[in-house]
């Protein structure tokens, strides 16, 4: 594999992070339908700031809806496709499962990230995982990345040993910490 001029990347959990979620009982559900599939305000504008740094995008996101029969695999491949071409993300990896299923690829456990940082050569340890549930906390600490909690006021409580370096309101908000923080060389 020939190594990318990127050496590092954003994961971003997709629902409540890129798109709306709908909040039930303090719960996050994903959109079930293009339709309903709608991008948070500013997404694109701060992603773009992290493309012109030269980060590679990849969203890491759970879809247990498609293994739950809830949604067919094509609904949820239009909307990816939509991010793709409003967004311009490199990569989008998700997790088709229940959450019942117990496999590596499924957040809080950190085989999305793990396996992307084989395919991209990635520094693991300069990436960072964007997330609004603990769950992608998790995941990037497992993965060594740095992370970031956007706090949506979920009805949800974090693990005692899991803990996000910072916690932001929203998406440019943690992409304004990433720019004044990152250890990145641009060689």
């Amino acid at each position: 594999m020939v190594k990318s001029s990127y050496q590092h990347a954003i994961f971003l959990d997709r629902d409540g992070v890129l798109n709306q979620c709908k909040v039930r009982n303090g719960k996050p559900y994903a959109p079930r339908s293009l339709a309903d599939f709608v991008l948070l305000p500013n997404t694109k504008l701060a992603l773009d700031r992290l493309r012109r740094e030269k980060f590679i995008l990849i969203v890491a996101t759970n879809q247990p809806d498609i293994g739950n029969g809830y949604i067919d695999e094509v609904e949820v491949e239009l909307m990816h496709n939509r991010l793709r071409k409003e967004l311009l993300l490199d990569d989008i990896r998700i997790c088709p499962h229940r959450q019942d299923v117990g496999c590596f690829c499924r957040k809080p456990k950190p085989g999305l990230l793990i396996q992307a940082g084989v395919d991209y050569q990635l520094d693991l340890k300069s990436c960072w995982m964007i997330g609004d549930r603990w769950s992608d906390v998790a995941a990037g600490m497992a993965a060594k990345t740095r992370t970031i909690f956007i706090d949506r006021s979920y009805n949800e409580t974090f693990p005692k040993m899991v803990s996000p370096e910072v916690t932001v309101t929203n998406l440019s908000e943690a992409v304004d910490f990433i720019l004044a923080n990152s250890k990145k060389s641009n060689n």
